[in-house]
Formats: C-alpha cells, structure tokens, sequence
C-alpha cells in the first residue's frame, strides 16, 4: 500500500491537490453531521438568546451606540459553547467505532484533523454570522463606530478558531463526550483566564506581561477595540496552529492505521 501511495503522488502540486481531496469530503461530512442532528440548532438558539438577552438588557442604560458590551461578554459565552461543539468530534467517532474506517482510508492524518477543524469553524462562522441583527439594530439606534464592530468579528472568528482546535485536541484523547466537555472547558478557561486583566494587574510587572501575552483574552480584546495588530494575528494562528499538530500527533499516536 506505501508503494501505491508513492506511486500516485509523485510531484508537489499532486500531494497539495490530493490534501485538498482528501480535506473536501471529510469537511462536508463532518459539517453536515451538526445540522443533521438537533445539536446543531439548540446550540444556536441558546448563543442568540443568551448573548442578545446579556447584551440588550444593559444596552438601553449606557446610552451609547455601541457594542463593546457584546465583545465583552462573548469570550465568557464562547467559554460554553465551544466545548459543546468539540466534545463529540472525535469522542464520538471513537465511541461508535467509526474512526477506524475513517483512519483506514487512504487519507493523511493530518487532513482528517484540518476537515474536522475546518468544519467546526465553519459552523461557529455561521452562528456568529446570525448575531450581525444585532450591529444593524445598534446602528439604526444611533451613530455607530464600525472599526471595533468590525474588529471585534474578526476577533471573536480568531478566539472562536482557538477555542475549537484546543477543544478538538482535548476530544481526541477521550471517547467521552462528558469528560471531553468538562476538560475543554477547563482548559478554554485557563487559557483565557490567564490574560485577563485583573490576573495580569494583580502580578509583579514583568510576570503580568508574561501572563498577557500568553493569555488569549488580552490579544481578543486588543483586536476588539479596532486594532489589528499582526502580533495579535500571529499569535492566534501559531496557538491555532500548535494544538491542531498536536491534534495529528494524538491520532498517530494511537496507531489506528
């Protein structure tokens, strides 16, 4: 099977066309799985109606344009929900058995972990992309500052993304879908917790600057206020990066090939 499989990848271009075969089915598996089932839509139902409910019933009071309250409150929401999307993407196909089918095919590891990644990004994207009623309702209210509007999106895809790979990383060493749940949620909090303001002000100067840079809160809420800074963009897509190989590795590790 090796000799086939060098075989008929001989040249760069046909490893990169046979990754992005590989990726396409597997993510439209994979995507199709949420909305087949009822997790999908209660998952979107309790991120709107709790992130609309946090958010208007302070809004009215401040008397400001403004949705700097949301983007606050979204990490806390994410925290939650990003876990409940994770905790059955491998936990599940472990469970039931299904990995070994999937793992036995003739695909790389590795573009099995970036269809699942990839797919559970794509639903995040969608959920997100339904709460844009609420910059219109603001906007219409009064005169609205579209940098942070922006920023914050792009902020929350970027967190949303971090979330989800650590999430993803956390499923594939269990097929618990509970114990996948907590530790994601556990971990997700760490992380976050880390950078947030009244840890790092609490801390010794060069201590809290360590634990800012590190802390994944501090670099959302930097892009949130309508700065993009590269450093912040890097930084999400190196964490990103880093835990979905380490992803790769937790299914190689196993060797279910």
């Amino acid at each position: 099977m090796d000799n086939e499989k060098t075989q008929t990848i001989p040249t760069i271009p046909a490893i990169r066309t046979l990754r992005h075969s590989n990726i396409k089915p597997i993510y439209k598996r994979e995507l199709g799985a949420y909305f087949n089932s009822p997790i999908a839509y209660i998952f979107i139902g309790v991120f709107l109606v709790v992130g609309n409910w946090l958010f208007f019933q302070n809004f009215f009071l401040s008397n400001q344009a403004s949705m700097r309250m949301y983007f606050g409150i979204l990490p806390w929401i994410f925290l939650f929900l990003t876990p409940a999307i994770t905790m059955r993407v491998w936990a599940e196909e472990k469970q039931s058995g299904t990995e070994e089918l999937l793992l036995t095919l003739p695909v790389r590891d590795a573009d099995v972990v970036m269809a699942k990644f990839l797919a559970s990004l794509t639903f995040l994207a969608i959920s997100l992309g339904l709460t844009l009623s609420i910059p219109i309702s603001v906007a219409s209210l009064g005169s609205m500052d579209l940098g942070p509007v922006i920023g914050g999106y792009i902020g929350a895809i970027l967190l949303g993304g971090a979330y989800l790979a650590l999430g993803l990383f956390i499923s594939s060493l269990t097929k618990n879908q509970i114990v996948a749940f907590i530790l994601g949620l556990a971990a997700c909090f760490l992380v976050f917790i880390i950078g947030a303001d009244f840890v790092t002000n609490s801390m010794p100067g060069w201590l809290g600057v360590i634990f800012s840079f590190f802390g994944i809160s501090s670099h959302f809420y930097n892009i949130a206020r309508g700065v993009l800074d590269s450093r912040d963009v890097i930084y999400y897509l190196t964490f990103i990066g880093f835990f979905l190989w380490l992803n790769v590795k937790a299914v190689e590790s196993r060797n279910w090939r």
